[in-house]
């Protein structure tokens, strides 16, 4: 087998294949996460708290602010792929039966800043970035510029024929984001980890996988953004969980979506 405890050694990989994933082989991926978490339990919990200290820090920013919270948390899903990097090489290493050690996980993700998955990151920034502008800029256009700047708006003001409008169109600008965002990033993150692959050829592979599997594709994204949603409702702290359990599930659903044919 490959030794792949280091990024770095992998030699150029071929492009992989997509496979058909059927729902039943969704729903084994999502337990094999649940079992990867149950059974490397600090890792997931480890890997997760930054970016639960994240989300805490974003609701801060945006306490007391409707609109801010409902952006930051729209926003906030889109960046959390990225939180999986160490989980994937935490279920790579359970699959594998490797040990589980602190010092070559770490590694994995340290020497991830010198491949391709930095690219992907800032792909994402950007992407999070312009959400919060066009967050920023539908409020000025229905709200008006003196609403910015006169405190927090009462739920009620969001029920006017404008606020019902903003909220409308930023809904279906932020559903086609988050869709196109998963749509990248569904399996191209793992991918990166796993293979010696280019950023854009892992993102356009990882787009076919969902074009080519979009029903069950679809349906993983409805059960991450549910998740998501609901973990993040106690104060961002059910994102311990759903994190690592998602991060792992999308390890295995990779397997199952990629092969590379025998030659």
């Amino acid at each position: 087998m490959e030794d792949t405890s280091h990024p770095l050694a992998l030699p150029a990989s071929p492009i992989p294949q997509i496979a058909r994933v059927t729902v039943p082989e969704l729903v084994s991926a999502l337990k094999a996460g649940i079992w990867d978490f149950r059974t490397a339990p600090l890792f997931g919990i480890a890997f997760s708290t930054f970016y639960v200290a994240a989300g805490l820090a974003l609701w801060w920013l945006g306490a007391g602010t409707f609109l801010w919270t409902l952006a930051f948390a729209l926003g906030f899903p889109l960046v959390a792929p990225f939180a999986a990097v160490g989980l994937y090489e935490v279920s790579r290493r359970i699959e594998a039966g490797e040990p589980l050690v602190w010092g070559p996980v770490l590694s994995v993700v340290w020497h991830e800043r010198t491949r391709q998955l930095p690219w992907v990151g800032a792909i994402l920034a950007f992407t999070f970035l312009f959400w919060s502008f066009f967050a920023h800029m539908t409020f000025a256009l229905f709200m008006g510029l003196g609403a910015m700047h006169h405190g927090p708006l009462t739920l009620e003001a969001f029920m006017t024929p404008e606020g019902l409008t903003m909220l409308a169109v930023q809904g279906l600008v932020g559903a086609g984001v988050a869709f196109l965002t998963f749509g990248m990033t569904a399996v191209s993150l793992p991918l990166l980890v796993d293979r010696e692959i280019d950023f854009v050829t892992a993102m356009i592979v990882s787009l076919n996988t969902v074009r080519h599997n979009r029903v069950v594709m679809g349906l993983w994204a409805l059960t991450i953004a549910a998740g998501l949603l609901v973990a993040m409702l106690p104060a961002f702290l059910g994102l311990f969980v759903a994190l690592p359990v998602f991060g792992h599930a999308t390890w295995h659903l990779y397997r199952r979506a990629l092969y590379t044919p025998a030659p």
